[in-house]
């Protein structure tokens, strides 16, 4: 496609007169017929409320453009035409392209669905979850174990116990070519199932602009609890706080305990977080939040300063996600900041080793600046 086509997509019907003597192919019409439904002013809203139109126009995205794009186009419906509705059918659903924006949109729709699409609403969660753990679950393993393998090495490990590549290293020289494989004279491990080594709190605000920075924080809260070495607990909170600890091997069962939507109050769900922390110098508390706090302010940053002076390592994450500069409270980052703790917003692909770098209690402020995170004071 050459750059006059490009421009004349990008820039709509309306600039046709720019464009003199430039002709669009048959898929090119079908293209530019698709972007003006969605983006012409003059045509806002033109899909309407009917379910074929929308299947249609849903169709034809995922015909001419790739799967990208077409995540792109499913979120500007939702905002610009209002097109919150066409989830209200299987028959929609079962088109759409699932993606995380899609996934918070579900969650907070999934109290008014009807019956008959609460199903499908939950295989389109369920897909797009499985897609994110696998993605997700070997990065966040191995950064989280070779990080407690280089605080505790355990030379006697049980099975579950045993560090596999630690222990295929020390033991190449045993290698048996006509059995192809290693004696392994030594095992080389970390931890032990009886104890963790760190104690980890996840606690989500679950307000409605946190949507996509709860779903990540379901898989990776699930796959950290997945992991024998260290203690993982779940907490999300609006105006009032649950503990979804014990939902965390289905992390599609966390994100439906959820209720995106309503106020905030960040100091009850810290003063719950309290009653959680065991060993305080061995504890890591991540909170994923933007700071708005709906309760009291003050009394919160008391807690939250209590919390730090008895050991509790403090992170604040003001988003979990892949979009860019947040919003979020600068009065209450600052003041926390003057307490040490970190706010910063993380992209997905960074949080394994954030937390790699928290549970060698290394500084993070250092670790923001290698990966040119922006640290907010």
């Amino acid at each position: 496609m050459d750059t006059n086509t490009k421009w004349r997509l990008i820039l709509g019907k309306s600039s046709e007169d720019c464009f003199e003597g430039l002709s669009l192919s048959g898929e090119q019409m079908g293209m530019d017929k698709v972007l003006d439904a969605l983006y012409d002013s003059d045509r806002q809203g033109s899909l309407g409320s009917s379910m074929p139109n929308v299947n249609r126009w849903l169709g034809d995205i995922r015909k001419y453009f790739p799967t990208s794009v077409v995540q792109l186009m499913q979120k500007d419906a939702l905002e610009r035409l209002n097109l919150q509705q066409m989830l209200m059918e299987p028959e929609t659903l079962r088109t759409i392209e699932p993606d995380v924006h899609l996934v918070g949109t579900l969650l907070s729709l999934h109290k008014i669905m009807p019956e008959k699409t609460k199903n499908t609403a939950r295989e389109v969660v369920n897909k797009v979850v499985r897609e994110l753990e696998k993605k997700l679950h070997n990065p966040t393993r191995q950064a989280i174990m070779g990080s407690l393998s280089r605080s505790v090495k355990n030379r006697r490990p049980k099975y579950n116990e045993i560090d596999w590549g630690q222990t295929i290293k020390i033991n190449l020289k045993t290698y048996q070519p006509q059995y192809k494989t290693i004696i392994p004279e030594l095992l080389r491990g970390i931890g032990r199932k009886s104890s963790s080594l760190r104690d980890i709190i996840l606690c989500i605000d679950q307000s409605g602009s946190m949507y996509t920075s709860v779903v990540y924080a379901s898989v990776f809260g699930a796959v950290l609890a997945s992991i024998n070495a260290v203690r993982t607990s779940m907490v999300v909170f609006d105006t009032a706080v649950v503990d979804l600890t014990e939902l965390l091997s289905d992390p599609v069962e966390v994100l439906f305990g959820t209720q995106l939507g309503g106020g905030t109050d960040i100091n009850k769900a810290i003063g719950y977080c309290e009653t959680l922390v065991r060993r305080p110098s061995d504890t890591i508390l991540v909170l994923i939040s933007d700071l708005y706090e709906g309760g009291n302010a003050q009394e919160m940053l008391k807690r939250t300063a209590r919390l730090v002076a008895s050991g509790v390592q403090i992170i604040v994450l003001l988003a979990l996600n892949d979009e860019g500069e947040p919003s979020y409270d600068h009065h209450i980052a600052a003041q926390m900041a003057a307490m040490g703790i970190p706010s910063f917003a993380c992209t997905p692909d960074l949080f394994p080793d954030l937390m790699a770098a928290a549970i060698n209690k290394s500084d993070i402020n250092q670790w923001a600046a290698r990966y040119n995170v922006s640290v907010k004071k």
